[in-house]
């Protein structure tokens, strides 16, 4: 795989992407997914929200959007891995690796004017749909009891952020790199406390506001107090409660 974090400048426009004309709809237990707070979809629901993505094809490498492409359509990941983060035209800087199916920019549409506010780019082949936002509006008005389902995505991107941004402010990097372990966790339960680190170290320091280097000396210091045991990319949890409360403090 290319190193997704030396990029190469900026397109003007995003590349031509493959016809999805013949690809299945997403169907309903992918929209009761992604729209998890709207238990009573019906079939109809379900058709209408099929009728209105419009679905796409990219290939490693390629732009799924930028920070300056106009956010004109909610952008949904169904298949594959996009790295976010921001570039400047010669180097991109990752903030977090995604994996389908997400919703890659729920939010951005809604402001009229504003283009996205990352730029999100494939890994590998992946497969994106977009629901325009105009066309959106309408069916919401016309179908309101799928409304609340919208409200929850953005919602929890508006958690997701306000944690963060906590977290950055107010907690030291060991607290950090444990909060980050114990929500990746599988939480399925007697799942084992193990963690497979599908992403680049550089990657998830850059999601953590550290270097690579105080990513590996905090990986150290908890496997010196018995919290985790670090074998190359996977991470064994031996004290979960342990490493919960390092995560709360």
């Amino acid at each position: 795989m290319n190193d997704l974090a030396m990029a190469p400048p900026m397109p003007a426009r995003l590349p031509a992407s493959t016809p999805a004309a013949a690809m299945p709809a997403l169907g309903r237990s992918l929209w009761h997914r992604l729209l998890d707070a709207t238990p009573l979809m019906t079939t109809a629901d379900v058709q209408a929200l099929d009728a209105l993505t419009v679905q796409r094809v990219l290939a490693a490498g390629d732009w799924v959007f930028t920070h300056r492409t106009p956010a004109r359509a909610l952008v949904l990941l169904l298949e594959g891995t996009v790295l976010l983060g921001h570039s400047d035209g010669a180097a991109m800087a990752p903030e977090r690796l995604l994996r389908g199916p997400a919703w890659l920019d729920a939010a951005s549409a809604w402001l009229t004017g504003t283009a996205h506010a990352l730029d999100a780019r494939a890994t590998g082949m992946v497969r994106v749909a977009e629901m325009p936002r105009a066309a959106l509006q309408t069916l919401l008005m016309q179908r309101p009891a799928l409304a609340p389902g919208f409200l929850a995505v953005l919602a929890e991107q508006v958690q997701h952020l306000s944690l963060q941004t906590h977290e950055l402010m107010h907690k030291d990097a060991n607290s950090r790199l444990a909060a980050w372990l114990h929500r990746h966790l599988p939480s399925s339960p007697g799942a084992p406390a193990l963690l497979h680190l599908n992403e680049r170290k550089r990657d998830i320091a850059a999601q953590l506001g550290m270097s690579p280097e105080t990513l590996s000396r905090q990986m150290r210091q908890l496997s010196r107090c018995g919290l985790i045991e670090v074998r190359g990319y996977q991470v064994r949890v031996l004290d979960s409660a342990g490493l919960q409360r390092l995560a709360t403090s």
